[in-house]
């Protein structure tokens, strides 16, 4: 299923022919026979997808070690992740298992994105209709670590639980939200910001929920021509790093869409619950490789270029560090101005 992966097979028909057309080598992973269409299918339906989910967790972890010390794109010490979901589509008629309306059916993502990598630090699969928020009871909070979140997570009780656990949050406020003005922090107008405000919420719900302080900081984008309203339960950083910590969020965005268009997770070998997570968890754990290979080989390459050099070297016995050791430079092209462009 990893080599499914590497080389973007279309389906378990693909992955045997390919297979089988290479059976000296495949003794020599140990396969002494032939690989069968059922054999896998099989595989897909009965074993259970804990197994995989475990292998990404192990290879996510080891990733993630050898990235500790990569810095941020912020000067900051703690751990920062960027918490979201993406949905993965499934066809109705074949899962009918993960319906979530009357046209549609599909599962849920969940990360928790360690921006040093930026690589997952969890993942949590769902059916679609759940509500992302609910993730968050599951979640064990790191100390001292920042947690961005979309608005879609606001919960004022669950950011309390954040609190409690003694690590920072840094989210969307929501439109409605009753809140009292302690006193106001000064800003720079020039860098966009209009307002650093202390806040407690007075809401009948919200105060309660949340009786502590927080952080209220509003922003300007010029490009979007919004107002853009945070709040934190950090006070020492300034406002601006509060402003540009949110926009750091994006990274798990960029995530999801680099998964969906280089991994196969868009078309699944299998029609079971079982088959759709176990092919999602390997996917993950290909995602894992890929990065632990880039570290340890010290590859300047991106992850695209590594994982697209080990789909055609998949069966090749050079060392990897042969393989990315001197890669080729590209021909730059000038540019024509009649040349049309394909990407504005």
């Amino acid at each position: 299923m990893v080599f499914a992966q590497l080389t973007w097979r279309e389906g378990l028909r693909d992955i045997e022919a390919c297979l089988n057309s290479r059976q000296s080598q495949l003794y020599h992973l140990g396969l002494r026979g032939p690989i069968h269409r059922s054999t896998l299918a099989d595989a897909n339906e009965q074993r259970d997808w804990r197994i995989y989910g475990d292998l990404a967790e192990g290879l996510l972890s080891q990733a993630r070690l050898l990235y500790a010390g990569d810095p941020l794109e912020l000067e900051l010490k703690e751990a920062v992740y960027a918490l979201d979901a993406s949905a993965i589509e499934l066809g109705l008629s074949l899962c009918p298992w993960a319906r979530y309306s009357s046209q549609r059916a599909a599962v849920k993502l969940h990360t928790q994105l360690d921006l040093r990598g930026p690589l997952p630090a969890a993942v949590h699969i769902t059916p679609a209709k759940t509500q992302d928020v609910l993730w968050l009871d599951s979640l064990q909070y790191e100390a001292g670590a920042i947690y961005l979140l979309d608005r879609g997570y606001v919960d004022y009780g669950r950011l309390h639980a954040i609190d409690r656990a003694r690590a920072w949050f840094v989210t969307r406020a929501k439109k409605r939200m009753n809140y009292h003005r302690v006193h106001s922090l000064p800003v720079d107008w020039s860098t966009g910001l209009r307002s650093d405000q202390i806040i407690s919420l007075t809401g009948r719900m919200a105060g309660p929920k949340y009786p502590d302080k927080l952080r209220r900081v509003r922003c300007y984008d010029i490009k979007e021509a919004r107002s853009l309203v945070f709040l934190t339960n950090h006070f020492g950083l300034s406002a601006l790093q509060v402003a540009q910590l949110y926009q750091q969020r994006w990274q798990v965005e960029l995530f999801f869409r680099w998964i969906k268009q280089h991994l196969r997770i868009k078309a699944f070998y299998g029609r079971s619950e079982n088959a759709v997570r176990t092919q999602l968890y390997i996917a993950l754990s290909v995602y894992a490789l890929v990065a632990i290979a880039r570290k340890q080989l010290k590859s300047e390459a991106s992850l695209f270029e590594i994982l697209q050099i080990l789909s055609v070297n998949v069966f090749d016995k050079t060392p990897l560090n042969q393989l990315f050791s001197e890669l080729p430079h590209q021909n730059i092209l000038p540019h024509l101005p009649n040349q049309l462009s394909l990407f504005n």
